[in-house]
């Protein structure tokens, strides 16, 4: 039988380990733990967080409630039923029981039963390349926040197409804060992780899945080998010295005040 998780600090590195592969892959992933451990010291005990989340991916839990362990946190699932069906593919939940206890709703992103004005914060965690209708659930975001509140965003840049067919968009954060500017958001916070390097290292492990089993074996060893070397050397080497005003990031996170209703 797993050990069961019982602190934010367990949580937090199992998912690095299990889920986002940040030590020995994704190091860009990194990211949204380092944002989210900060935004949640900064909110009060008695504001209420509502997160944007693919739930049933993992079990039907929130990954990221406890985070918020002092706040109200309310989770909703917004995925769609087509991706229900083919079931959870993370069985998290039998390892987080006892710090994962939140509210947790399933409403379709086109029409999520939240009342208005209730949120300071509404996170949306590595979920915004599957919505299909982008202003749609952006509208939904400005009612149920307060004015002053805040939305934040964790996207990945580089990415292959997956959930297939419901994979629909590479947006960059100058391309949300476009959007998010149309619905009053202003106050544009945007930070940047990972580089060219593991992108490289990014790109050779989705060629790795094609290749034969013998092969695909051969290589990863090889990969896991080289990725040491990818990580060290986008942290070495952040600026491109050749083409001024161009970055290759494989992650951002955008955060964004709603100044007006």
């Amino acid at each position: 039988m797993k050990k069961k998780i019982i602190s934010l600090i367990d949580h937090e590195n199992f998912l690095k380990r299990e889920v986002f592969f940040t030590e020995k892959k994704w190091p860009h992933f990194n990211l949204i733990f380092n944002d989210l451990k900060k935004i949640s010291k900064k909110m009060k005990a008695n504001s209420t967080i509502v997160s944007f989340e693919r739930n049933n991916l993992y079990g039907g839990i929130s990954l990221f409630a406890p985070f918020f362990n002092k706040q109200n946190f309310i989770s909703v699932d917004c995925i769609s039923p087509k991706l229900k069906k083919r079931g959870s593919y993370n069985k998290i939940d039998k390892i987080s029981q006892i710090i994962l206890k939140k509210k947790n709703y399933q409403f379709d992103y086109r029409n999520i039963k939240l009342k208005n004005n209730l949120a300071d914060l509404i996170i949306i965690p590595n979920l915004m390349h599957h919505v299909e209708e982008i202003e749609t659930l952006f509208k939904q975001v400005k009612s149920i926040l307060k004015k002053n509140g805040r939305v934040y965003i964790f996207e990945p840049l580089v990415r292959e197409l997956h959930q297939v067919p419901e994979d629909y968009y590479r947006i960059t954060p100058f391309g949300f804060k476009s959007i998010l500017s149309k619905f009053n958001f202003s106050n544009f916070r945007i930070k940047y992780d990972g580089g060219p390097f593991t992108a490289i290292g990014y790109c050779w492990d989705q060629a790795i899945q094609f290749l034969p089993k013998s092969l695909r074996d051969k290589k990863t060893r090889w990969l896991n080998k080289e990725m040491k070397t990818f990580i060290q050397l986008d942290k070495k080497y952040k600026k491109n010295k050749v083409r001024k005003n161009t970055v290759f990031p494989m992650s951002f996170s955008l955060e964004a005040k709603l100044i007006k209703k």
